[in-house]
Protein backbone atom coordinates (compact mmCIF):
# COMPACT_ATOMS: atom_id res chain seq x y z
CA UNK A 1 0.00 0.00 0.00
CA UNK A 2 2.83 2.60 0.82
CA UNK A 3 5.28 1.41 -2.17
CA UNK A 4 1.67 1.95 -4.15
CA UNK A 5 0.98 5.87 -2.66
CA UNK A 6 5.25 6.73 -2.75
CA UNK A 7 4.98 5.72 -6.33
CA UNK A 8 2.39 7.67 -7.46
CA UNK A 9 3.82 10.78 -6.02
CA UNK A 10 6.79 10.04 -8.05
CA UNK A 11 5.03 9.68 -10.96
CA UNK A 12 3.86 13.12 -10.44
CA UNK A 13 7.29 14.56 -11.13
CA UNK A 14 8.20 16.72 -13.93
CA UNK A 15 11.81 16.41 -15.91
CA UNK A 16 12.62 19.41 -14.45
CA UNK A 17 11.48 18.37 -10.32
CA UNK A 18 13.96 15.44 -11.15
CA UNK A 19 16.93 17.29 -12.64
CA UNK A 20 16.83 19.92 -10.14
CA UNK A 21 16.37 17.06 -7.11
CA UNK A 22 19.28 15.51 -8.55
CA UNK A 23 21.84 18.24 -8.73
CA UNK A 24 20.66 19.22 -4.86
CA UNK A 25 21.09 15.48 -4.00
CA UNK A 26 24.18 15.52 -5.80
CA UNK A 27 25.67 18.79 -3.58
CA UNK A 28 24.26 17.79 -0.64
CA UNK A 29 25.76 13.89 -1.20
CA UNK A 30 29.29 15.12 -2.39
CA UNK A 31 29.27 17.12 1.50
CA UNK A 32 29.29 13.79 3.54
CA UNK A 33 32.72 12.64 4.94
CA UNK A 34 32.16 9.08 4.64
CA UNK A 35 32.08 9.96 0.35
CA UNK A 36 34.95 12.64 0.84
CA UNK A 37 36.90 9.49 2.21
CA UNK A 38 35.65 6.93 0.41
CA UNK A 39 37.78 5.25 -2.31
CA UNK A 40 35.39 2.83 -3.58
CA UNK A 41 31.87 3.29 -3.40
CA UNK A 42 28.87 0.90 -4.70
CA UNK A 43 26.06 2.63 -6.25
CA UNK A 44 23.26 2.59 -8.94
CA UNK A 45 21.73 4.27 -11.95
CA UNK A 46 18.86 6.22 -10.97
CA UNK A 47 15.43 4.81 -14.18
CA UNK A 48 12.32 6.64 -14.06
CA UNK A 49 11.49 9.24 -11.90
CA UNK A 50 13.63 7.71 -9.02
CA UNK A 51 16.19 10.57 -7.58
CA UNK A 52 18.57 10.95 -10.05
CA UNK A 53 22.23 9.75 -9.71
CA UNK A 54 24.58 10.70 -12.44
CA UNK A 55 25.52 13.83 -11.51
CA UNK A 56 26.58 11.87 -8.23
CA UNK A 57 28.52 9.12 -10.12
CA UNK A 58 30.30 11.63 -12.27
CA UNK A 59 31.35 13.38 -9.19
CA UNK A 60 32.64 10.74 -7.49
CA UNK A 61 34.46 9.53 -10.89
CA UNK A 62 35.86 12.86 -10.97
CA UNK A 63 37.37 12.53 -7.56
CA UNK A 64 39.32 8.89 -8.49
CA UNK A 65 36.71 7.13 -6.79
CA UNK A 66 36.17 3.71 -7.89
CA UNK A 67 32.74 2.91 -8.85
CA UNK A 68 30.70 -0.20 -8.41
CA UNK A 69 27.66 -0.59 -10.37
CA UNK A 70 24.92 -3.05 -10.07
CA UNK A 71 23.76 -5.40 -13.03
CA UNK A 72 20.84 -7.51 -12.21
CA UNK A 73 21.09 -11.36 -12.22
CA UNK A 74 17.84 -13.71 -13.03
CA UNK A 75 17.42 -14.85 -8.91
CA UNK A 76 17.12 -11.01 -8.51
CA UNK A 77 20.78 -11.18 -6.86
CA UNK A 78 23.35 -7.98 -8.05
CA UNK A 79 26.21 -8.65 -9.51
CA UNK A 80 28.89 -5.25 -10.31
CA UNK A 81 30.55 -4.14 -12.65
CA UNK A 82 33.01 -0.65 -12.85
CA UNK A 83 31.53 2.83 -13.78
CA UNK A 84 33.68 5.00 -16.40
CA UNK A 85 31.25 7.78 -17.35
CA UNK A 86 27.67 7.53 -18.76
CA UNK A 87 29.49 5.81 -21.84
CA UNK A 88 29.70 2.64 -19.95
CA UNK A 89 26.11 2.16 -19.58
CA UNK A 90 24.19 -0.54 -21.20
CA UNK A 91 20.36 -0.31 -21.05
CA UNK A 92 19.13 -3.63 -20.15
CA UNK A 93 15.69 -5.22 -20.66
CA UNK A 94 14.40 -7.46 -17.65
CA UNK A 95 11.76 -9.75 -18.23
CA UNK A 96 8.70 -7.78 -17.30
CA UNK A 97 10.44 -5.59 -15.54
CA UNK A 98 11.73 -2.01 -15.92
CA UNK A 99 14.70 -1.46 -17.99
CA UNK A 100 18.23 -1.13 -16.06
CA UNK A 101 21.29 0.98 -17.07
CA UNK A 102 24.32 -1.38 -16.02
CA UNK A 103 27.72 -1.66 -16.68
CA UNK A 104 28.67 -2.79 -20.09
CA UNK A 105 32.15 -3.94 -18.92
CA UNK A 106 34.06 -6.97 -16.99
CA UNK A 107 31.01 -8.54 -14.27
CA UNK A 108 33.12 -8.48 -10.78
CA UNK A 109 31.11 -10.85 -8.89
CA UNK A 110 28.20 -10.13 -6.12
CA UNK A 111 30.99 -10.10 -3.44
CA UNK A 112 32.76 -7.43 -5.08
CA UNK A 113 30.51 -5.01 -3.20
CA UNK A 114 32.03 -6.30 0.25
CA UNK A 115 35.16 -3.76 -0.82
CA UNK A 116 32.99 -0.87 -1.06
CA UNK A 117 33.40 2.17 1.94
CA UNK A 118 29.72 2.95 0.97
CA UNK A 119 26.87 2.13 -0.27
CA UNK A 120 24.32 3.92 -2.02
CA UNK A 121 20.90 2.57 -1.39
CA UNK A 122 17.78 2.84 -3.91
CA UNK A 123 14.56 3.09 -2.14
CA UNK A 124 10.87 4.72 -1.75
CA UNK A 125 11.26 5.57 1.73
CA UNK A 126 13.10 6.05 5.46
CA UNK A 127 11.44 6.33 8.65
CA UNK A 128 12.81 8.27 11.45
CA UNK A 129 14.59 4.73 12.93
CA UNK A 130 16.37 4.91 9.47
CA UNK A 131 14.57 1.65 8.49
CA UNK A 132 14.53 1.86 4.47
CA UNK A 133 10.85 0.61 2.66
CA UNK A 134 12.84 -0.23 -1.05
CA UNK A 135 10.63 -1.75 -3.89
CA UNK A 136 9.92 -5.11 -2.78
CA UNK A 137 12.23 -7.26 -4.96
CA UNK A 138 15.21 -8.04 -2.40
CA UNK A 139 17.90 -7.93 -4.33
CA UNK A 140 19.67 -4.83 -1.94
CA UNK A 141 18.44 -7.39 1.13
CA UNK A 142 20.57 -9.64 -0.09
CA UNK A 143 23.45 -7.18 -0.72
CA UNK A 144 23.29 -5.97 3.18
CA UNK A 145 23.14 -9.82 4.42
CA UNK A 146 26.20 -10.65 2.09
CA UNK A 147 27.92 -7.40 3.61
CA UNK A 148 27.05 -8.60 6.99
CA UNK A 149 28.24 -11.78 6.44
CA UNK A 150 31.51 -10.75 5.02
CA UNK A 151 32.16 -8.54 8.27
CA UNK A 152 32.15 -5.34 5.89
CA UNK A 153 30.95 -1.89 7.51
CA UNK A 154 30.13 0.68 4.77
CA UNK A 155 28.48 3.35 5.52
CA UNK A 156 25.00 2.71 4.07
CA UNK A 157 23.24 5.76 2.59
CA UNK A 158 19.46 6.04 0.84
CA UNK A 159 18.88 8.49 -1.60
CA UNK A 160 15.21 9.86 -1.04
CA UNK A 161 13.19 13.00 -2.20
CA UNK A 162 12.23 14.92 0.87
CA UNK A 163 8.62 13.81 1.09
CA UNK A 164 9.76 10.09 1.48
CA UNK A 165 11.11 10.31 5.14
CA UNK A 166 8.28 9.24 6.90
CA UNK A 167 7.38 8.85 10.33
CA UNK A 168 7.19 4.83 9.74
CA UNK A 169 7.97 1.78 7.25
CA UNK A 170 6.93 -1.70 7.73
CA UNK A 171 9.95 -3.38 9.03
CA UNK A 172 11.26 -7.19 8.95
CA UNK A 173 13.34 -8.82 11.21
CA UNK A 174 16.16 -9.44 8.55
CA UNK A 175 16.11 -5.54 7.98
CA UNK A 176 18.80 -3.30 8.82
CA UNK A 177 19.02 0.17 9.19
CA UNK A 178 20.52 2.76 6.78
CA UNK A 179 23.13 5.26 8.40
CA UNK A 180 21.79 8.36 6.59
CA UNK A 181 19.91 9.58 4.33
CA UNK A 182 20.50 11.97 1.33
CA UNK A 183 17.56 14.48 -0.18
CA UNK A 184 17.47 17.37 -2.19
CA UNK A 185 17.22 19.61 1.52
CA UNK A 186 20.22 17.68 3.12
CA UNK A 187 21.17 15.34 5.13
CA UNK A 188 19.46 13.27 8.14
CA UNK A 189 22.04 10.70 10.24
CA UNK A 190 20.44 8.03 12.25
CA UNK A 191 21.74 6.46 15.35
Amino acid sequence: MLRRELLTVRNTLTTDDVRDAAESLAEHALELPELAHARTVAAYVSVGNEPGTLALLDALLARGVRVLLPALLPDNDLDWGAYAGEGSLARVQHGGKMALFEPAGERLGPAAVTEADVVLLPGLAVDARGMRLGRGGGSYDRVLARLERAGARPALVVLLYDAEVVGHVPAEAHDRPVHAVVTPSGVRRFT
